[in-house]
């Protein structure tokens, strides 16, 4: 089988970016936090508890009246899904033969009670899936969305849901200074000379690692030269500082680290070949007064690297550009409570007339209001 190519981007959902499982209608066999667990699911076939079989995974009780079960999930990045992965990892007879998928875009921090009365978008329609197995669904649409909901048919138990996509932060809270390297700010991996044993990834997920296999390990280097990732940052911003953390790698941490700033295919040093320690959090100001798009780690000769944040502050022109693409992206209902409160119900019914929301015209004025910052962003 082919590996559909939006696997290659972050799983929103992860309980490793903070996701969280909000609602379920039920959860007797198995429970729902574990759809967002970021390890595959593990099965142990002698394991049995008071209730019955023990998975991992969220299953549902068998359902003797009309309906269908469903589970919603808080996003822990919001933003554009790209495609979603229905895994049912060793449900063999006890799998849902259905499967729907829908999403909203909510202000704040919504009860239950709220998600279920607020619009909801289909990302994949009633569709067949198989047990023991991960089903694949590409979905094509570019709104920005806070929850989705999984619906299985008619009950029955799913080890996994994965929500890929492209993390599109609130620009209300991208002001001041952030970690300009944070997955959930928008930051990526694009660049890795390796990642034998962890994930690139895992350098810019929120919280401090668990353990040595949360961080980025390469293997072992017999060969000439050092290894590196390449970071693609929230957005265009001048770094003020940066953290390297080695907590946990003891036997196995770089001798030694540099990073250099620039566009992604010029670049200028930010910190000079430095020494580094294991299992400690290295602290070091930078001095760059030029915003930099793409941020260059090189660890000397190899290594692991649990975390890497830099804060700094984002350019205001790359400000206020995400923070209209950021209204462009949003669900019509969403957009319309956002417009709203910041420009007044008159001129909202108006940008929203004809159902979607145009980059080109959203008025500065209703950036300056969303923002809080002067006009003077070009």
């Amino acid at each position: 089988m082919i590996t559909p190519e939006f696997l290659r981007l972050p799983d929103l959902a992860s309980r490793a970016l903070t996701g969280s499982v909000v609602d379920a209608s039920d959860e007797f066999f198995a429970e729902r936090e574990n759809l967002i667990e970021p390890a595959r699911a593990v099965h142990d076939s002698s394991e049995f508890g008071h209730k019955g079989k023990i998975y991992d995974g969220w299953e549902t009780r068998r359902r003797r009246e009309p309906g269908h079960d469903h589970a919603i999930v808080r996003l822990g990045a919001p933003g554009r899904v790209h495609g979603v992965v229905i895994d049912t990892a060793w449900f063999k007879g006890n799998y849902p033969p259905h499967i729907s998928v829908e999403a909203t875009g909510v202000e704040g921090y919504p009860t239950p009670t709220e998600l279920a009365e607020t619009e909801w978008i289909t990302l994949v329609p009633k569709s067949e899936i198989a047990g023991d197995s991960a089903n694949y669904f590409a979905v094509a649409d570019a709104r920005r969305y806070t929850h989705v909901r999984l619906s299985i048919y008619p009950d029955g138990g799913v080890a996994r849901f994965r929500v890929h996509g492209t993390p599109l932060p609130d620009p209300r809270f991208l002001s001041g200074t952030i970690d300009l390297a944070a997955l959930e700010a928008g930051a990526d991996i694009v660049e890795v000379s390796d990642s034998f044993f962890g994930d690139p990834r895992n350098l810019l997920l929120p919280g401090r690692a668990g353990h040595m296999g949360e961080g980025w390990e390469n293997a072992r280097r017999r060969a000439h030269g050092n290894d590196h990732v390449v970071i693609r940052l929230a957005a265009a911003g001048i770094p003020r500082r940066v953290e390297i953390d080695t907590s946990y790698f003891r036997g196995n941490a770089p001798g030694a680290a540099s990073l250099s700033g620039g566009d992604g295919a010029t670049w200028a040093e930010l910190l000079p070949k430095t020494r580094l320690q294991p299992d400690t959090r290295h602290h070091f100001a930078l001095t760059s007064a030029t915003p930099i798009t793409h941020l260059r780690l090189d660890v000397y000769p190899d290594g692991g690297v649990a975390r890497l944040r830099l804060p700094g502050e984002i350019d205001p022109k790359a400000l206020a550009d995400a923070a209209i693409a950021w209204l462009a992206a949003l669900p019509a209902h969403h957009a319309g409570a956002v417009l709203t409160a910041v420009c007044g119900p008159t001129e909202a019914e108006t940008l929203l007339a004809t159902g979607s929301l145009r980059p080109e015209a959203i008025p500065a004025t209703a950036i300056t209001a969303l923002l809080g910052m002067r006009s003077d962003f070009g």
